[in-house]
């Protein structure tokens, strides 16, 4: 039985959620003097009270009120930063909708998240405006003085849009998640299980993960602010072993959400590091294999947990809770209804459909302005993950992907957006796009290519044409060249086929 006593839970493991709430003061109601953040982004470590990061607030707020509406969309391009925290939280103090950016992506990607979300504004850093071009209009976030009076917060409700966050799908460009101020609610109680009950005298947070996606905004950084557990800021644009043990021993860390690709890297290179005191992973299955190399690396247990942008930490692991079943992510997380539907819609025993029944404080109010696709994405009163699996007791065991996002270093890949970009190149006449399996980053990006009559290009050349459009980790790391893909009588690429050529060619 999993310890009902959560945050964002009463002892029934029922939500209490507040009739009117923001996140920005859900973050910064904290002693003033009480450590927020610990800046490892500059040459020496800078610690930031939760006073010092509600004047940046304010002072950003200020600003911002003359420039943008309640609800509209303000883009926050930034990488791990008191001022990325900054930032969404002024966004939010004041009313709008934050979304995030992330440094890796290039024109194209950035263009169809602004064009699509219709921001209004970027906050961002010299780097950051130098990727934007004429994309949006930006604005530093360290122009604004912080000196003032303070800032009445707009008043919200938990069901108010706060926060828009993109994810990749397997058709079509990325689909925007919208939240409203209840998101972050919803994800204490999963990640207080992930850490072992987080809160712990001497807790200090840390991931290499960008906090410009879910898992590094609402799996680490808010919920540590929600929590006043000290959250470690550190710029990573590559991981590596040595950084990391630097960052953990100059940040006094305890608390680490390593993505698995870090965790497999940091296996590889016979990596232990002692004086941690919780390490969580998400976003795939780490295997026994791995679990057990954890207990001997860390000294502790790595507890898994599970969700998506659209309704996060809805599963996890817990060490301290209960004992972790080999093969499986864990339970569900008290206040999220998680079922495995048959083909009926209804609970099944064996495998199905993985869903959370609505009324899930981390459940996304709806895709931004595509309300079939939200339709779509509920059967009844669940909402689909897209996700196959099945129960074993109290644990939930994940069987697999029903759709075809590639799963790489921790990053869902959309196919479509990456077969859109190199079907851009006047030498291409169409293309296939599917994860190819891979040890390090559990898939790699693999394009099959048919040319146009006489073409000649190279795989190096295409390779770089999507690098250099989308984003750095989603180029294909492999491209084949054939006469022709398998197609339906629609005209249909078909993947699966595809798929089943990548997977041969691994165990060959």
């Amino acid at each position: 039985m999993i310890d009902q006593r959560l945050p964002g839970l009463n002892s029934s493991g029922s939500w209490t959620i507040p009739a009117r709430l923001n996140m920005a003061t859900q973050c910064l109601a904290h002693d003033a003097k009480k450590v927020a953040i610990i800046d490892l982004t500059g040459a020496v470590r800078r610690d930031v009270s939760f006073g010092d990061l509600t004047r940046m607030v304010d002072g950003l707020a200020r600003a911002l009120r003359q420039r943008v509406q309640a609800n509209d969309r303000v883009g926050v391009l930034l990488s791990q930063s008191p001022w990325c925290a900054a930032a969404h939280l002024a966004i939010w103090k004041i009313g709008a909708i934050s979304v995030p950016l992330f440094k890796l992506f290039k024109h194209d990607a950035l263009a169809s998240r602004v064009q699509d979300a219709g921001i209004a504004l970027v906050l961002t850093d010299p780097e950051g405006r130098d990727l934007l071009g004429e994309l949006a209009q930006s604005v530093m976030v360290d122009s604004f003085g912080i000196a003032g009076d303070p800032v009445e917060t707009t008043d919200t409700g938990p069901d108010d849009p706060a926060v828009l966050i993109y994810t990749s799908g397997t058709t079509g460009t990325p689909k925007g998640a919208l939240h409203g101020h209840r998101v972050l609610t919803g994800h204490l109680p999963g990640v207080s299980l992930s850490h072992d009950i987080l809160g712990q005298d001497g807790d200090c947070l840390w991931t290499p993960a960008d906090w410009a996606w879910i898992g590094g905004l609402f799996d680490v950084l808010m919920p540590g602010l929600a929590l006043g557990v000290p959250v470690v800021a550190a710029r990573l644009p590559k991981f590596s072993i040595e950084a990391c043990v630097q960052i953990i021993r100059e940040g006094d860390v305890r608390n680490v959400f390593f993505p698995p690709t870090a965790l497999r890297m940091l296996k590889a290179g016979g990596c232990e590091i002692a004086g941690l005191r919780s390490v969580a992973s998400g976003g795939e299955p780490l295997g026994a294999e791995m679990l057990a190399w954890g207990q001997s690396a860390f000294g502790l247990l790595i507890n898994e947990f599970y969700g998506q942008t659209e309704c996060n930490m809805v599963a996890s692991s817990s060490g301290m809770q209960f004992p972790p079943r080999p093969g499986c992510i864990g339970k569900p997380v008290p206040g999220h209804d998680v079922a495995v539907l048959g083909t009926d819609g209804a609970p099944a025993q064996g495998e199905g459909d993985v869903a959370i029944r609505k009324g899930s404080a981390a459940m996304m109010l709806g895709y931004w302005q595509r309300p079939d696709e939200t339709a779509q994405k509920y059967r009844g009163d669940w909402m689909l993950t897209g996700d196959r699996g099945m129960f074993d007791g109290e644990y939930l065991r994940f069987v697999g992907r029903e759709d075809d996002v590639i799963t790489s270093s921790g990053y869902r890949i959309g196919p479509a957006e990456i077969e859109d970009c190199l079907l851009t190149h006047p030498d291409v006449a169409t293309c296939g796009v599917v994860g190819k399996p891979d040890p390090l980053r559990t898939e790699i990006v693999k394009a099959y290519v048919v040319l146009k009559k006489g073409a000649t290009v190279d795989a190096e050349t295409l390779q770089t044409w999507v690098k250099t459009r989308l984003a750095s980790y989603s180029y294909p790391r492999e491209v084949a060249f054939l006469d022709a893909l398998p197609m339906t009588v629609t005209g249909k690429v078909i993947r699966r086929e595809l798929k089943a050529r990548a997977t041969s060619e691994t165990n060959q």
